[in-house]
């Protein structure tokens, strides 16, 4: 993703020029800045998660010790994360299969081809996250339950 986000910002900066300082510009280059950057957060969600990248309350989480993290996590998770993905993943699949139906392209004139595969990221997305956030929950339980290698781990991230 860090290459596609390097890429997405190459090309936004070649559309501003040619837009800008030429006054001429293709709408499929404009389109594919638009499309990297759907992909990037995307599929760079569950990553995100990984890393505890997604925004949270801090106020009540970061003070909190390593048993109270994980039992949040663990509720988040089950409470929250997957039957949010679960919800999405229902509705995009009638979406996503009509797009691959038609071979959905972009609507406007000169645009990018093969927009059902850009709605196809929505499903990936949805799985990715849900993964992760099976993986969060799992390891929430872990330290719950007492395993000593989760249990340093949380507490060494907790020095962080």
């Amino acid at each position: 993703m860090a290459w596609l986000t390097l890429l997405m910002v190459l090309v936004t900066f070649v559309v501003v020029i040619l837009r800008y300082v030429f006054s001429f510009g293709w709408v499929w280059l404009q389109e594919s800045y638009v499309w990297m950057h759907g992909i990037v957060f995307m599929i760079g969600a569950g990553y995100t998660l990984l890393h505890n990248g997604h925004v949270r309350v801090d106020i009540f989480y970061r003070p909190a010790g390593p048993r109270h993290k994980a039992l949040v996590d663990l509720g988040g998770s089950f409470l929250l994360l997957l039957p949010m993905m679960i919800l999405v993943f229902w509705v995009g699949f009638s979406y996503v299969a009509s797009s691959w139906s038609m071979l959905e392209e972009s609507r406007e004139a000169g645009g990018l081809p093969g927009l059902f595969l850009l709605k196809t990221v929505i499903l990936a997305f949805c799985v990715l996250t849900a993964l992760q956030g099976l993986s969060l929950a799992a390891r929430s339980a872990l330290v719950l339950r007492g395993h000593p290698e989760f249990l340093a781990e949380a507490e060494k991230l907790e020095g962080l």
